[in-house]
């Protein structure tokens, strides 16, 4: 009997989370958000071509917060085959979160010298509502910002994927949960400030708001968010979560066969985004200055499906691409032609829709590896055709007349 050995099987290393290229192009990022750009705008003087104005600086920072949730619907629909049109939902909670307690720190400085936001003085309110109490603690609302939008979508998702519900049927879901949830922020008995939201904010942790530093720190910590967002993004897809999602979106009942249950990867993905959405509308509200029941509007929620759509699926820079892409040309089409702008930006998604399947960042893709050569592959070539024309020495070992 012969002795069997059971060799050992190498499993392959673990591939970095990105390449040198992707490290430098984010350090490079990183340094622009946190080091270039405050400087350009607080110490180059206003007279210099290359001063970062206020305006640009809150323009950059409003984006960044729409790239936040372009990625978030990235994970969902790119990387999971769930197209949600509902995320304003969780946008808007997280914006209100904020808005709350920069209510709260108004104090007696409002129009009416009250301990009450100016609405509930002139609704004749005489004590906050319940769902006020933990306003005026930062920590609780930082708390809230998070959990609220994931509580939603936890017990929103529970029930609908339970239920099987794909599709189109799940798009149509979301977008009527946003619009019902619309309709009750609009009333003014909610304690949310009706159909004008909240603004006229002066403070964020008793320090004025509306000045350039501040400014500046919100801006710094927007881009420092939509970063590890994109790191936290790129970490969850390469892993054996992410490739079970992927999986799911690819042929779910496959997926179903092979053990795996969808509802428990599917339930954490969704909930996971709405918290991102949470962050990126608590974000925006201090740098625009108002919040208001539009933010949850059915137009709002497919404009993010739209970032995602025009700037390439399942790649997660290409979202923030495409936000950075379509909201810049909203703000220069608003005020050169705003008759025009909803006719662009229908165009747009035809076209990207049509052409364009992969966005922006797959046809630079194509593009890139149809005139640029891969090093690898010509290097795979030439050893095929060295093994080829080289003849292989005859074995010493072998008698006469088994050699050829």
């Amino acid at each position: 009997m012969t002795d069997l050995t059971l060799s050992s099987v190498t499993l392959p290393a673990r591939a970095p989370l990105l390449s040198r290229t992707g490290w430098a192009a984010f350090f490079a990022a990183l340094l622009a958000v946190c080091a270039l750009a405050p400087m350009l705008n607080l110490w180059v003087p206003e007279s210099s071509p290359f001063h970062l104005s206020g305006y640009m600086i809150t323009l950059l920072g409003k984006i960044m917060c729409y790239a936040i949730c372009a990625l978030a619907i990235d994970l969902i629909w790119g990387y999971t085959g769930i197209l949600s049109l509902g995320h304003g939902l969780f946008f808007a909670l997280g914006g209100y979160m904020m808005g709350m307690y920069l209510m709260r720190q108004i104090g007696r400085d409002g129009s009416y010298q009250s301990d009450l936001p100016d609405f509930m003085v002139f609704l004749d309110w005489k004590a906050l509502p319940w769902h006020w109490a933990l306003s005026d603690s930062f920590v609780a609302t930082l708390i809230l910002i998070v959990a609220l939008p994931g509580l939603v979508a936890f017990v929103f998702g529970w029930f609908a994927f339970r239920s099987r519900i794909q599709g189109v049927y799940f798009s149509i879901i979301t977008q009527a949960l946003t619009f019902a949830a619309m309709l009750l922020f609009f009333r003014n008995e909610t304690g949310f400030g009706g159909n004008n939201g909240f603004t006229d904010f002066k403070r964020i942790l008793g320090m004025p708001l509306a000045t350039p530093e501040m400014r500046m720190t919100l801006f710094v910590l927007t881009g420092v968010a939509l970063l590890g967002f994109l790191l936290l993004g790129r970490w969850l897809v390469r892993s054996k979560f992410g490739r079970v999602l992927q999986a799911i979106r690819d042929a779910e009942r496959r997926t179903m066969f092979c053990g795996y249950d969808p509802l428990p990867y599917k339930l954490t993905i969704w909930v996971i985004s709405a918290m991102m959405c949470g962050v990126a509308g608590a974000l925006y509200v201090p740098q625009v200055g108002i919040i208001n029941p539009s933010e949850m509007s059915t137009g709002a929620s497919i404009e993010m499906a739209v970032w995602a759509a025009v700037g390439g699926r399942a790649t997660l820079i290409g979202p923030v691409v495409g936000a950075f892409l379509v909201n810049g040309a909203k703000s220069w089409l608003t005020v050169a032609a705003p008759e025009f702008w909803l006719y662009f930006l229908g165009g747009l998604f035809i076209v990207v829709t049509l052409f364009m399947p992969r966005g922006v960042v797959g046809l630079v893709r194509r593009i890139f590896k149809k005139n640029v050569p891969s090093i690898a592959v010509d290097k795979a070539q030439a050893a095929i055709k060295t093994e080829v024309t080289e003849q292989p020495a005859e074995p010493a070992h072998l008698p006469q007349g088994a050699r050829a």
